[in-house]
Formats: C-alpha cells, sequence, structure tokens
C-alpha cells in the first residue's frame, strides 16, 4: 500500500516540481539559533521522523537512533549538559573531531564565525563574548525540543555516515513543515554525559544533537545566512 500511495503521489507532480520543491527547503534551511518556546505537536514530531526514516543507509541498516527529550525531560537534560559545558570539562567525544581546519576549510569556518559575531555586535577578538555565545548550544538556543542521535559501536564510521544522512533529511523534513533546527556536533562533546544522562549501553556512540522547534524569525540571530561554495569548487568530472 506504501509503495502504491508512493507511485501515486509521483505521478501527481512533474519533474520540474519535484526539484523545485527540494531546491526550496535547501535554499531556505538554515541553522537556526533562537527559537520560540512553544512546543511542537507530537503527531509533527512523528510525521518528521517518518519521512526521516526513509533515508538510505549501508546495506539498509538503519543505524540510527534517536532520543527525542522534550518538556521537563529536556529541561533535565539541559541543566546537566550546561552545568558540563560551562565547568569546562568535556568527557570526550565518541568520533575523532577535525585535527585542524586548513585553507579554504578554516575560511569557510572563519567566514561563517565572522557573521555570526557581526550579527551579534560582538567584537573580533572577543574571546569571553565567543565562549558565552558558544554556551548556547547547552541551552539548545531556547529550542523546546533536543533529539539525540546515536548509533552502534561495531557499525564505527559508516554507522555514523549513515546518521549524517539522516540529520540531513530531518532537517529537510523539519523545514518542509514548518520548523527550524540547528544540527549540534557540540553536544557530542559530552557522550558518557549522555549515555548516563539517557542510561545508553556502553556500546552506544553518540554522533550528534539536533535542537528543533519553531524559529523566532524576529530574533536577530536568524538574520544572516552562510554562503555555499560552488559546483565548480567541489566536483570534478571525468569524461574521458
Amino acid at each position: 500500500m506504501a509503495d502504491a500511495a508512493a507511485k501515486a503521489l509521483k505521478a501527481n507532480y512533474s519533474t520540474e516540481q519535484r526539484v523545485g520543491v527540494l531546491e526550496e527547503l535547501l535554499n531556505e534551511r538554515y541553522s537556526v539559533r533562537a527559537f520560540l518556546p512553544q512546543p511542537v505537536p507530537r503527531a509533527t514530531i512523528e510525521r518528521l521522523l517518518a519521512a526521516a526514516q526513509r533515508t538510505a543507509s549501508w546495506c539498509n541498516s538503519q543505524p540510527w537512533q534517536v532520543i527525542i527529550a522534550s518538556g521537563e525531560a529536556k529541561e533535565r537534560f539541559r541543566k546537566a549538559i550546561h552545568a558540563a559545558a560551562v565547568s569546562g570539562v568535556e568527557d570526550g567525544h565518541d568520533f575523532p573531531p577535525p585535527r585542524e581546519y586548513l585553507g579554504v576549510y578554516l575560511e569557510r569556518r572563519r567566514e561563517s564565525g565572522f557573521q555570526l559575531y557581526n550579527t551579534l555586535g560582538i567584537a573580533r577578538g572577543d574571546k569571553a563574548a565567543y565562549a558565552r555565545q558558544a554556551l548556547e548550544n547547552y541551552n539548545f538556543f531556547g529550542a523546546p525540543h533536543v533529539a539525540v542521535i546515536h548509533t552502534d559501536e561495531p557499525l564505527g564510521v559508516y554507522g555514523a555516515i549513515d546518521c549524517g544522512a539522516y540529520v540531513g533529511n530531518f532537517m529537510l523534513a523539519a523545514q518542509a513543515l514548518g520548523l527550524g533546527t540547528i544540527p549540534q556536533a557540540a553536544l557530542a562533546r559530552h557522550s558518557k554525559l549522555i549515555r548516563r544522562h539517557f542510561n545508553l549501553p556502553d556500546d552506544r556512540r553518540v554522533v550528534c544533537g539536533i535542537s528543533f522547534g519553531y524559529a523566532d524569525h524576529a530574533h536577530l540571530v536568524n538574520s544572516y545566512r552562510t554562503t555555499r561554495a560552488t559546483v565548480a569548487d567541489t566536483v570534478t568530472f571525468v569524461e574521458e
């Protein structure tokens, strides 16, 4: 029945319409850093999750497991991870973070950071203000919901790659449903805390978090957009 519904849906839209909607969602999506406190209805969250569950994965392993904290549960988690972040003690990533950013990657990282700081009126070089803004990751930027994405240790990096694809589709589905998101590798700096807090087994590996809800469009921090490299910058065609 699901396959029949999918075929019927496909027949209702032209190729141009279908790719146009995808392009629109990709162009609209951005990392939201200020949310409204209004919770998202459970039915909307479940529809988002059902769409993201269609993500492709290695051997159809579908290695992602998702915890979604809302309400008081979210607040308890926020207090725990924020306190750990304020203390300055990290209990370790499950997957090694980038060793360093070089060349164009460093340029893009700096551009993104300076766009954020300039928008908020933070002076260049004000490390104390940088640190305060970074800590907002652990307040989930005021979002009413936070998702934690984790996977099986034996699957290694490929399990994490599949989870990355899931995160992308989660964000696109959220965008289609009128929600804002921000993917957060920062939460994975406290992977052991997350396992303890949610009583996860030792063989679970935390990939990232996603704070989500309704974006506060009136907040200044949501007014800027990062740039994207061109296809020519990132793709090599080999034809002969």
